[in-house]
């Protein structure tokens, strides 16, 4: 099952009925802090329809809205629902909304899928986790069978280390087995991994380490947490 948490407020915008006629959903909807739809835990989504998009440009919440998704650890994305035409008589420059989704997009690095209605944002959203549960175990998702649940959390725990992504915690994890045996590594075994390299195996090995004292010139005790 894709498990989906969908914010309360989304009750009327069809993609909820969408998401209930599929089988493999096990869908939850309630108030949520940030976003739109938590799916499987990892992935966040903020939709928005067109006249949406039009809206929060014009009373600035769009970029309070893109600051606080782009603090979400793990992966987001913005769905942008709609068509030209349902631009017509918003008031809106063109030039004014590409503005917008290059800040997005460009230097806020929140990735921007786009849907022409709630049928296909909801699929839009299942593509996605499936590729995302493909990305974290290393193999394709298996009709039926629930993604091992392990893997998934050890994977998401390491990206939680500077430096590492998706793809190098699964490369971690192919590689030393566990996530214990990664947080035992030395840095040299590290740097091994494919894509890892000496300065991100020694920041993860700075990161894992017990933290000791350091005197400050005081001589008073400063510990580093």
């Amino acid at each position: 099952m894709i498990e989906i948490l969908a914010d309360d407020r989304e009750r009327h915008g069809g993609v909820i009925d969408r998401l209930r006629g599929y089988e493999e959903v096990s869908l939850i909807v309630e108030r949520l802090p940030l976003g739109d739809y938590l799916i499987d835990e990892v992935l966040l989504i903020e939709r928005k329809t067109l006249p949406d998009l039009v809206a929060s440009i014009k009373d600035g919440r769009l970029f309070g809205q893109a600051h606080r998704l782009a603090g979400w650890p793990l992966w987001k994305a913005f769905i942008l629902e709609g068509t030209a035409t349902d631009l017509a008589g918003s008031g809106m420059r063109r030039e004014a909304i590409q503005g917008a989704l290059i800040g997005l997009t460009l230097y806020l690095g929140i990735p921007l899928l786009r849907s022409q209605g709630p049928a296909e944002t909801a699929q839009l959203m299942l593509f996605a986790a499936r590729q995302g549960r493909s990305v974290v175990t290393g193999t394709p998702p298996r009709p039926g069978r629930r993604p091992q649940g392990k893997t998934r959390i050890q994977a998401r725990v390491l990206q939680g280390l500077p430096g590492v992504g998706p793809q190098r915690a699964r490369r971690l994890l192919e590689t030393f087995g566990s996530l214990e045996g990664v947080i035992q590594a030395e840095a040299e075994a590290l740097a091994s991994v494919r894509g890892i390299g000496q300065a991100t195996a020694e920041t993860i090995r700075w990161a894992v380490e017990e933290a000791g004292p350091a005197y400050g010139d005081s001589g008073a005790v400063i510990f580093h947490l």
